[in-house]
């Protein structure tokens, strides 16, 4: 069968944000229409950008950029609801640029640290104000004197803060050095070197640098294919490996950037039968293809801490893949994982214990013995996308009886996700 997930949501809010910063009008298809892509589209239609609507079914749009200095100051808070790439990535933005905004969030997006995004944004001398709580949202972004040059060496690898700082440069007119423990995703420096930025990256003893040299005044505009999501598409396919639709599933047209596909290497040493197949075609800056997992022998394996980074947005699937496999599933230095939409190591113990499966809590990832009794209860999904949708995969394979408490959050990153699990399913049962 073959599959059809929704643009990637990482490349999405980027694209939306390079699109607005442009001069001239930008020409791109396959947007995800998603939760946090409409929080990202709505602050910077309110920062004076006349984007359209984001089109369901992934149509061409046209976006009539405003300039690197064409932003404008809101006359309301910039409500960033749930999307923490969204707010840190403007963040950088507004740094660079001479607007005073308010960035606000939702009761999540306030709990999660901003704090390292702001310290580097500030030693460029961006003017930030936390207005409730220190290193949180909201936070008040006054105009900024000229940004200062840096060399920032970031204590996490994250590309949405090597994203903020990048960004701030470019708007800021601003050089800029990232200096991380190792690669994070890289989506944005793809992106800008297609417009002819200046950005270079090289392997560093300390781990992996990001060079942004003297930016340009003026930012040329995009005609980019978004590919499908392929963290969205791990859970189809951990749903095929699971046995749940009864055969082979192939999603197709997905991204094969190399910084996101880590957890193809990780389902495939837990014995899931693969096939990738990338195309010998020119889709600018991201590569896409298409993989095919199939009904496999599923066991255990042990996620480490050089992994995590590539790894961080399927960890919730690679866990609930691991409550249904022979032996143990061991995932440390995934720290990180307490700071996401959730406290997902929490939100993954909690629930899987729920469901009466053997698991240790450890302060940086957790220890699963997986089972082949059925699983039943009730799911809390914490206000969690992938949280849901991770158990959602479970709740569909055979023999299990699993109810989540709100199945909706998958709209955020997967909107049609449900129906679709229902169709693999039926049709296995066809």
């Amino acid at each position: 069968m073959k599959v059809h997930v929704p643009g990637d949501k990482s490349i999405t809010q980027r694209v939306l944000i390079l699109s607005s910063l442009a001069s001239g009008e930008s020409r791109v298809r396959g947007l995800l229409y998603g939760g946090d892509a409409e929080a990202t589209a709505r602050a910077l239609r309110m920062l004076g950008v006349p984007l359209p609507s984001i089109p369901r079914d992934g149509s061409e749009v046209s976006i009539t950029g405003v300039g690197l200095d064409g932003l404008k100051s809101p006359s309301q808070d910039l409500d960033l609801g749930n999307s923490g790439t969204g707010a840190r990535l403007l963040l950088g933005v507004l740094a660079g640029s001479e607007v005073v905004a308010t960035m606000v969030g939702d009761t999540s997006l306030q709990a999660r640290p901003m704090h390292r995004v702001c310290d580097p944004l500030e030693a460029m001398g961006a003017q930030l104000e936390y207005l409730d709580v220190e290193g949180h949202i909201p936070i008040r972004v006054d105009h900024s004197h000229p940004l200062r040059s840096i060399e920032w060496r970031s204590p996490v690898a994250s590309a949405q803060v090597k994203s903020s700082i990048l960004l701030a440069g470019l708007v800021g007119g601003a050089r800029t050095i990232v200096t991380e423990p190792r690669r994070s995703r890289d989506h944005t420096e793809r992106l800008l070197a297609q417009r002819g930025v200046a950005i270079s990256t090289r392997d560093v003893p300390e781990g992996h640098q990001v060079e942004l040299g003297d930016p340009s005044n003026v930012l040329s505009p995009l005609d980019f294919s978004v590919p499908g999501d392929v963290s969205s598409a791990a859970f189809i396919l951990a749903l095929a490996a699971l046995g749940g639709a009864g055969t082979s599933i192939t999603t197709v047209n997905v991204g094969l950037n190399p910084t996101r596909t880590a957890f193809l290497d990780v389902f495939a040493r837990m014995g899931v039968s693969l096939t990738i197949e990338e195309p010998d075609r020119g889709y600018t800056c991201e590569p896409q293809g298409s993989v095919t997992a199939n009904p496999s022998e599923v066991h255990g394996t042990d996620v480490i801490a050089e992994e995590v980074p590539s790894v961080i947005d399927e960890l919730p699937i690679i866990a609930a893949m691991g409550a249904c496999s022979k032996g143990i599933t061991t995932i440390r230095g995934a720290g990180e994982l307490r700071v996401k939409e959730s406290d997902r190591i929490h939100s993954l113990v909690h629930n899987l214990r729920m469901l009466g499966v053997e698991v240790t809590e450890y302060e940086d990832g957790l220890e699963i013995e997986g089972t082949s009794r059925p699983l039943t209860g009730r799911i809390q999904a914490f206000g969690d996308h992938r949280i849901a949708m991770a158990f959602g995969v479970l709740a569909k394979v055979r023999k299990n009886h699993i109810e989540i408490d709100d199945p909706t959050l998958s709209d955020v990153s997967f909107p049609g996700f449900w129906p679709l699990l229902d169709a693999l399913v039926q049709r296995s049962h066809t």
